[in-house]
């Protein structure tokens, strides 16, 4: 079984994997794929040099995320062309995690961690979209008090994403994740009971 798991940034999507991981699931992490798909001798960072220039290359000639995320976030259009690079490496890198998994054991449950969805359009292929909910100002005060973001960075970032209304019209399941961690995880747990019953 073929779970999405997405919601915006800060939304807790990383709990609700971790928890559903201990549980069972297989998870394949989009952010971990997008960075493997720029890493160091990698053909996508050596494109992101090349359109986006040096300056967003660290002195080990790694990438500079927050070079880049300078770039990106304030002008959609550069956005674009960042995710023209790397998501269909990360489509790919994610098909074959997935069916690799799917191969060790065919009644895994997938959970794909993907937090653009929501932007992909409705063909995604899954049985079942999860979204982690948080309303839009409390990912903001999130960002800024638990990361130390600057507050207009992430409104900037929160602003750049899918709205809220636009996750929610694509979820089966909404994790209203704006309580406590406890209650969460109840909901994760609640989740894996119905998946579970399901495979």
């Amino acid at each position: 079984m073929r779970i999405a798991l997405t919601g915006g940034i800060a939304a807790g999507k990383s709990t609700i994997a971790h928890r559903l991981a201990e549980l069972g699931a297989v998870v394949v992490d989009a952010d971990a794929l997008a960075r493997e798909a720029v890493e160091p001798g990698s053909e996508g960072l050596a494109r992101v040099a090349e359109v986006f220039g040096p300056g967003v290359l660290g002195p080990d000639g790694a990438l500079d995320r927050a070079a880049l995320g300078a770039i990106v976030f304030a002008d959609p259009a550069r956005r674009r062309e960042l995710e023209g690079i790397t998501h269909p490496a990360v489509r790919r890198l994610a098909a074959e995690r997935m069916a690799a998994a799917e191969a060790a054991d065919p009644a895994a449950v997938v959970v794909y961690d993907v937090p653009l969805l929501a932007e992909a359009g409705p063909d995604h292929g899954f049985e079942l979209v999860v979204v982690a909910h948080a309303p839009a100002p409390t990912r903001i005060e999130r960002m800024v008090g638990l990361r130390g973001m600057d507050r207009a960075e992430a409104e900037r970032r929160v602003a750049s994403q899918a709205s809220d209304d636009e996750r929610l019209a694509i979820a089966d399941v909404v994790i209203d994740t704006g309580g406590t961690l406890d209650a969460t995880l109840e909901q994760v747990e609640r989740l894996w009971e119905r998946v579970r019953g399901r495979s």
